[in-house]
């Protein structure tokens, strides 16, 4: 009883904070934002696989999408955002996609993509859904008139990564303590 009720708050948590602050919009152009992972070598770890994984299941077909894949030389000296490109391609993806490859951190995520997805209708941040709010939040802070059309991300399936989501949810409330609970 004990584990399905830690597992059960888990999958309610993550849901939760992947439903908060977006909302389905109209529009016919798309920016799904993949905010890329400490990546040490240069292929794409575990994390980054799974969030272009969760962006490319974001796309609406009935849109036209531009992947934007964000994040600096962090782990190593190629840009995540050409590890996560990579990857994008070998799942298939020939859609638009434009690479930002300065930022080191997720404030630094939304400062610089934020040029490159103002003209989208949409705008859509994939990561694991916790830190996804975050930058959400983040947004908001910086661009309130783009924060108005921030659109749901497949970020949270249930049963995915089911036995690492109570570590991932308590991570999650570490990470999201310093925001305000009126901001989130």
């Amino acid at each position: 009883m004990g584990a399905a009720a830690v597992l059960a708050w888990a999958e309610w948590q993550h849901h939760r904070w992947s439903r908060t602050l977006v909302a389905p919009r109209p529009g016919r152009t798309a920016a799904v934002v993949v905010l890329g992972f400490r990546n040490r070598g240069t292929r794409a770890n575990v994390v980054n696989r799974w969030r272009v994984r969760a962006a490319l299941r974001s796309v609406d077909p009935a849109r036209e999408t531009t992947l934007v894949l964000s994040g600096g030389p962090v782990g190593s000296p190629v840009p995540e955002a050409r590890i996560l490109a990579a990857y994008a391609a070998e799942r298939g993806w020939t859609g638009p996609v434009v690479l930002e490859e300065e930022s080191r951190s997720t404030w630094e995520n939304i400062t610089f993509v934020v040029p490159l997805v103002e003209a989208h209708d949409t705008i859509a941040l994939v990561s694991q859904p916790a830190h996804a709010l975050k930058a959400r939040v983040y947004l908001r802070r910086q661009r309130p008139d783009l924060a108005a059309r921030l659109a749901p991300a497949r970020d949270h399936v249930p049963g995915e990564w089911l036995l690492a989501k109570p570590a991932l949810a308590l991570h999650g409330l570490l990470s999201l303590r310093r925001i305000p609970r009126t901001e989130r």
